[in-house]
């Protein structure tokens, strides 16, 4: 059994370009999806965030129209419910990556408000990626590698193929015209190869030990190579 570190976003919101407070969090499915694929695979899950917040949900993905009807969400909000890590998470402070076997990061809109500043998550990317152990980032998560910073100053994902949430999927969502930035835009900028498929299909892209998906549909093929690589 492998002990595998959920690094999440501690933010309820996402600021827009405006500035109102959009209401946000992480997206259900993305965490949900991830955590039963590697809970039947055996492995222990600990939860970290920003200052040890417990995370919030985006209230928007547990709704029925993204969940495939009034069943499915229920259904996943039954299993939200049932993940007794999420009420219980310790500090990206206190975060001993030696302690686990491989690394996550589930998406939302809140990895842009708080993970894409936080210089502790950008220093757990860092080491992640240079220790080899697998490293899966989901969706909007992927804005948490803005803040990988190297010694050097370059970025720590500079040159790595990565799929990401697209500027197509995000003015499909109706949120393009809205953000203070978006996410391809900036990772490209970074020197990120980001490969985009097609909107709101799953895409996953592995690139050495990093594992990404490109939107809420790619979770569970993701965690599915995760758990391949982690035999």
């Amino acid at each position: 059994m492998a002990k595998i570190l959920f690094v999440m976003t501690g933010a309820d919101h996402w600021t827009l370009a405006d500035g109102t407070k959009h209401p946000s969090g992480f997206w259900a499915e993305e965490a949900v999806a991830p955590y039963e694929a590697f809970k039947a695979a055996g492995h222990e899950i600990v939860v970290a965030t920003p200052g040890g917040v417990v995370p919030t949900v985006d209230r928007g993905s547990l709704a029925p129209e993204f969940n495939g009807g009034q069943e499915g969400a229920d259904r996943m909000a039954a299993a939200l419910a049932s993940i007794t890590e999420l009420g219980h998470p310790i500090s990206l402070e206190d975060v001993r990556l030696d302690d686990y076997a491989a690394v996550f990061y589930p998406g939302g809109h809140g990895p842009m408000e708080d993970l894409a500043l936080d210089p502790v998550s950008g220093r757990i990317l860092v080491d992640a990626l240079a220790s080899g152990r697998p490293l899966a980032v989901v969706c909007h998560a992927p804005a948490a590698m803005l803040a990988a910073t190297k010694e050097d100053g370059t970025n720590a994902f500079a040159g790595y193929e990565v799929a990401a949430f697209t500027n197509a999927e995000e003015a499909q969502a109706g949120f393009a015209d809205k953000a203070k930035w978006l996410l391809e835009t900036r990772l490209v900028e970074a020197g990120v190869d980001v490969r985009v498929g097609e909107p709101w299909a799953p895409n996953v892209v592995v690139d050495r030990n990093l594992f990404t998906g490109q939107n809420p549909s790619s979770s569970a093929p993701l965690a599915a190579e995760l758990v391949k690589r982690l035999g």
